[in-house]
């Protein structure tokens, strides 16, 4: 009986770490995907003695069938290989029928120009376009001849078919499939930051460091996968108030898991100061930020061994919150928990940090369940205690209080027109790089020009500014020239022996498309191996013919870099002014919203801002990567790129916090709206205006105000009086937070302040 208790153990533990590294699954699916396509096509496609040419056809045509459509639901996917078929056909007889003229270059140039341009009609534009492209390319990379071509037409086709078998036959990943393993990663990446958190109360002075970079990386996993979730709630729940529980609930418990960080934090630094302290938010999102020599010391409070059993207790809690896991022991363990949100359930032994440490446990527990009952868990309440009963009454009350209402698109959003549209600017510039690749291309070699164009066309995607084509261009070099050496063993050990060398070819398909989400460079790699092993079957294989794939690469990189420069360039500082003025606006909106709701004034859709906030958030940190990357020199840029993020990202926290806190009102008599915070709020929300017109260069930008805490901007009697507690606190704490998180932004991006005691002009 043990043994089998241990063998389960085991495996549910090896199914939290996998579901953790590769959440929803995603990376996993794209892999035995396009391997199924692949080999299913070969299997297909061999059984009718096709030749080796026609077997790289069917190969090529099923994995670009594959990864080139990207629609979450079943019906879009469906549309886009049906239409992706004729494209194909289509661009392979004019690449064939067309090449070495020049005629056909000029169809080429077309055709990427069309290609990009069409990703403006969103996934399937993407689709037909990357299908269009590749299929081109595929006819250059075979030079079969117009008497080979009818032969390729049927590969090409099963590709097609096998691809469509794989996706919706054998390797199935609905919205509710992909949902459901997504909130599986939720649960195992929460339980993983409890663990580091648990580290983090222990860790000594030579390994704090390392604990708290733990606690920042899995608190940063966390919010990756929440807002994954975010992003597919509408396909994968059946209605818009399902979706809208659910995207409370994952909201819910992210703050209350970040939070209970920071309590850690809090209660490692007053531990040793002897008087009460706060830890910095910052902190927990500014890599290499240090602690104060305040917090270098452990928690060694009277409590801590109360507090380390029921830190394990959450975490066992977080991944034992499906129906699957049942039982008594859960329960108590559940109603232990969930008492810590009454003060006399509290550890009387315990110091006024560390009791807010339990409180914060109570809160993440009160989180899971309610996490669980959004998720259609059992109501098994049975065995419930009071205080757990009243956690539960709270969040029906919660969940019945919300009301989903219609909302319009956000016209700002509105696409730009001419060459101001992204993808209008991207098409010009991918077309004269492509240009200029075919004829240095052409320089270096006639038979094999297009590989300069394939890297020149691979730089521009998903990239938005000419640092991160720099940056995507360095990866794409280093991983090919590492892939040249591989190549060069694979084909010398693989000789002509077929069967072996599309095995490999199926492992590299595999490692390829698992990795690319990790590291641009592995992809490349792999890929650049593969080929070595593809030339290798159709006798084409040398070591000049490596070499060459690299001049040609560097080449093709080298081109689309100087486009992206010269012709309508983007600088990377314009694009991150651009987007940190929206991550401001976006600020503004939800802590306008969160502040008059928390006041008295109407309700507003608080999540779907704070989302939006998250994702402005997202943009503008990836388009910060060209600063803050390793090989950048500009020290002093990357260090204020990271500051700044750091900043705004601890903006946003506070930001969500009190908007979860405000969609409490309708349901929770214990909060009541307060008509004096709309006052507080103000300073923060010109504070915010301020910097965003810094940013911008507008004339009318003023300094940004210091002066008295936002806690004694409440004059009495200026309001109805508030009914005092801890929320009330907690909403005042995260003013304050927010208010010197803005204030914050002045140094590293030369705002002025304006002195305390000066008026504005």
């Amino acid at each position: 009986m043990r043994t089998a208790a241990r063998a389960r153990a085991g495996r549910s533990a090896f199914r939290d770490r996998v579901a953790a590294s590769d959440p929803g699954l995603l990376r996993l699916t794209a892999g035995l995907r396009t391997v199924g396509s692949l080999a299913l096509t070969l299997g297909v496609v061999g059984v009718f003695g096709a030749s080796v040419e026609q077997l790289v056809a069917g190969a090529m045509a099923a994995m670009v069938a594959t990864f080139a459509v990207r629609e979450k639901d079943r019906r879009g996917q469906a549309l886009s290989l049906a239409a992706g078929l004729p494209a194909a056909w289509l661009a392979l007889t004019l690449g064939t029928l067309l090449s070495g003229t020049f005629t056909g270059t000029a169809v080429f140039v077309v055709l990427i120009f069309g290609a990009v341009y069409c990703r403006r009609f969103g996934d399937r534009g993407f689709a037909l376009g990357m299908i269009g492209f590749q299929s081109y390319f595929l006819s250059q990379f075979l030079g079969v001849g117009t008497a080979g071509l009818p032969g390729l037409y049927w590969p090409v086709g099963a590709g097609f078919a096998c691809s469509a078998l794989i996706r919706f036959g054998v390797v199935q990943a609905g919205p509710e499939q992909v949902l459901g393993r997504l909130r599986a990663a939720f649960r195992a990446r929460f339980a993983q930051l409890v663990s580091a958190q648990i580290e983090l109360l222990d860790a000594g002075p030579d390994q704090v460091d390392k604990a708290l970079d733990q606690v920042r990386g899995r608190t940063a996993r966390l919010h990756e996968t929440a807002m994954m979730i975010q992003a597919r709630l509408t396909e994968g729940t059946p209605d818009d108030r399902a979706a809208s529980l659910v995207q409370r609930r994952i909201a819910d418990a992210e703050i209350a898991a970040e939070r209970l960080g920071l309590l850690i934090l809090t209660a490692r630094m007053t531990e040793r100061a002897g008087t009460p302290a706060r830890a910095d938010t910052l902190t927990l999102h500014l890599p290499g930020a240090p602690l104060p020599e305040s917090g270098l010391q452990p928690v060694r409070d009277r409590a801590a061994e109360a507090l380390h059993r029921d830190l394990r207790a959450l975490r066992a809690l977080v991944l034992r919150s499906s129906d699957e896991h049942r039982g008594t022991g859960l329960a108590q363990l559940r109603n232990r928990l969930l008492g810590y949100r009454d003060d006399d359930k509290l550890p009387a032994q315990a110091s006024p940090a560390v009791r807010d440490v339990f409180r914060g446990v109570g809160e993440a527990a009160r989180a899971v369940l309610g996490l669980r009952i959004a998720l259609g868990g059992s109501a098994d309440d049975s065995d419930d205690s009071p205080e757990t009963a009243r956690s539960r009454e709270e969040i029906e009350a919660e969940d019945a209080a919300i009301a989903v209402a219609e909302t319009e698109e956000d016209e700002r959003d509105e696409e730009r027109s001419g060459l101001e549209r992204p993808t209008t600017r991207t098409a010009v510039q991918v077309t004269v790089g492509s240009v200029l690749a075919i004829a240095g291309g052409e320089l270096l070699s006639r038979e094999r020009w297009y590989w300069a164009v394939l890297a020149c066309w691979i730089v521009f995607v998903n990239t938005s500014s000419t640092g991160e084509i720099l940056v995507k261009a360095y990866r794409r070099l280093l991983g090919t020239m590492l892939g040249v050496v591989a190549g060069i063993v694979l084909a010398g050990l693989v000789g002509q022996r077929v069967p072996l060398a599309f095995a490999l070819v199926l492992v590299l398909v595999f490692l390829t498309h698992y990795l690319a989400r990790l590291s641009y460079t592995l992809m490349s790699f792999f890929v650049t191996a593969m080929l070595g092993l593809l030339y290798t079957l159709l006798n084409t294989y040398s070591l000049d013919v490596l070499v060459l794939r690299l001049g040609e690469t560097a080449l093709g990189a080298a081109c689309g870099l100087a486009a992206a420069i010269l012709v309508l360039p983007v600088r990377t500082a314009h694009r991150t002014d651009e987007l940190l003025v929206t991550v401001l606006e976006r600020l503004a909106d939800v802590t306008g919203s969160a502040v008059r709701q928390l006041s008295g004034g109407p309700a507003a859709d608080l999540l779907d801002q704070a989302r939006e906030l998250d994702e402005a958030l997202g943009d503008l940190r990836s388009s910060t990567q060209p600063l803050t990357h390793p090989i950048t020199p500009l020290r002093s840029r990357r260090d204020t790129a990271r500051y700044v993020v750091a900043q705004l990202e601890t903006c946003a926290y506070h930001a969500r916090s009190l908007a979860a806190t405000a969609e409490l009102l309708p349901s929770q008599t214990a909060i009541a709206a307060d008509p004096r915070l709309a006052g507080a709020g103000e300073r923060i929300l010109r504070n915010i205006d301020t910097v965003a017109a810094h940013v911008e260069g507008r004339r009318d930008a003023g300094e940004l105000e210091t002066g008295a805490s936002i806690a004694s901007l409440l004059e009495p009697g200026s309001g109805a009086r508030a009914r005092y507690g801890q929320v009330t606190d907690r909403v005042l704490g995260h003013l304050g937070r927010l208010d010197d998180a803005v204030t914050g932004l002045a140094r590293p991006l030369e705002v002025p302040l304006r002195p305390r005691g000066r008026q504005a002009a």
